[in-house]
């Protein structure tokens, strides 16, 4: 082997582009198709977290500021604590049969 030549390893791992990860981007151009009530399909979920439950829904393709919007309404009338993040709504407690009623009652569509 020459001293001039640098050591290579004979690939071109680090500029290959099939490596990167870009789902995020994906995601979020797939979720720039605002959707009307009557076309979402959302997904009730529960978790815990540090003991506690907590109720997820979600996906909401709508804008940002109306989500917000959706979110605080759902709220005041739950009684309930929570936060909107990306297109998921999160909220304190063990609440999803009476979140199914609202989110019915606001025309979004649910899935069983």
């Amino acid at each position: 082997m020459a001293r001039n030549q640098p050591f290579s390893l004979g690939s071109s791992l680090d500029n290959d582009k099939a490596w990167s990860s870009d789902t995020k981007k994906k995601i979020k151009e797939i979720l720039k198709d605002k959707k009307e009530p009557s076309e979402h399909s959302i997904v009730f979920k529960m978790e815990k977290r540090r003991g506690k439950p907590v109720s997820i829904i979600g996906p909401f393709y709508i804008a940002n500021n109306d989500l917000k919007e959706l979110c605080k309404k759902l709220k005041k009338k739950l009684g309930s604590g929570g936060t909107c993040k990306d297109e998921w709504m999160e909220f304190q407690g063990e609440c999803r049969e009476k979140l199914k009623e609202l989110i019915k009652q606001e025309g979004y569509r649910t899935k069983s």
